[in-house]
């Protein structure tokens, strides 16, 4: 139960931020920052929408939701790693810490239950 409720949150964290990365002002001045063209930031928005639809899915059928997870905890890696390289404190960088932990979580969740 714990691993759904994770999964849920998962799934509308990211459309959220997916939608926020494609439309948002100020996560097309952040992708500026961060030295990342306007195609990253489209393929990064792209990618987080595409994850929580697979996470969506995932909850009736796993294989989705294993693929969606996988590749949320490598996008949040490669955001995490962005942060530190541009110097972001640790209220910046944290969320993208704290969600690739839980979709990491989610992937081993996913991998428990197709054993």
């Amino acid at each position: 139960m714990f691993a759904v409720i994770i999964n849920i949150l998962s799934a509308f964290s990211f459309t959220y931020y997916g939608l926020v990365c494609l439309l948002s002002k100020k996560m097309m001045n952040e992708f500026q920052r961060f030295g990342l063209s306007r195609q990253q930031r489209i393929i990064t928005g792209v990618a987080q929408l595409a994850g929580s639809i697979g996470l969506f899915i995932g909850l009736e059928v796993p294989l989705f939701g294993l693929i969606a997870a996988v590749g949320l905890t490598v996008l949040m890696f490669l955001g995490f790693l962005v942060r530190l390289k541009v110097k972001d404190g640790i209220a910046q960088s944290l969320p993208s810490f704290v969600f690739m932990l839980l979709n990491a979580f989610l992937v081993f969740s996913y991998l428990e239950k197709s054993l």
